[in-house]
Formats: C-alpha cells, sequence, structure tokens
C-alpha cells in the first residue's frame, strides 16, 4: 500500500479535523466563509486557467518562503525610476 504524503505541517490528524469541519457546515455556514474570504485586505480573487495552477503556487510559495527566510529586498526590476536619472 502507497504511504500517503503531507505537506509540512499537515498530518493525517490535522487532514481528518479539516475534512470534518467542512462535511459538518451547513450551506449557510458555507456561503458566510466564502463572502469573508473575499473581503480580506491585501488578497484578491480572480479566474486563472487551470494550466496556470501549478505555476502560480509555486510563485505563491516563493514569496512566502523568502519572507519566511527574513529576505527584505526588494525586486529592483519592479521598482520606479530614482528621481535624478536622466531619462533618454
Amino acid at each position: 500500500m502507497k504511504r500517503t504524503r503531507f505537506p509540512a505541517g499537515w498530518n493525517e490528524a490535522r487532514v481528518r479535523r479539516v475534512l470534518e469541519h467542512y462535511e459538518r457546515q451547513t450551506e449557510d455556514e458555507a456561503v458566510a466563509e466564502d463572502e469573508a474570504a473575499f473581503q480580506l485586505r491585501g488578497q484578491t480573487v480572480m479566474v486563472v486557467p487551470k494550466g496556470l495552477v501549478p505555476e502560480i503556487t509555486r510563485l505563491i510559495e516563493g514569496q512566502r518562503s523568502g519572507r519566511r527566510k527574513g529576505s527584505k529586498r526588494p525586486n529592483k526590476a519592479l521598482q520606479p525610476p530614482a528621481h535624478g536619472r536622466r531619462r533618454g
């Protein structure tokens, strides 16, 4: 039998608790939870092609792991030009 692998911080007991939560949730509670998620500041919800989901997931994980490592180095490519630079 194949052994199940879980993401870091997850185990079978945690998965079972999450499943139990959603299986017991009423439709009204589910709608309220979804609506609350749309109100979170600093986040957005968007529709993307399914084929992009793995790449987007990797991008988000990379951003999270960078924050955990204490990386505060800004992405220079996305910075506006500094004042005083010659334009041309």
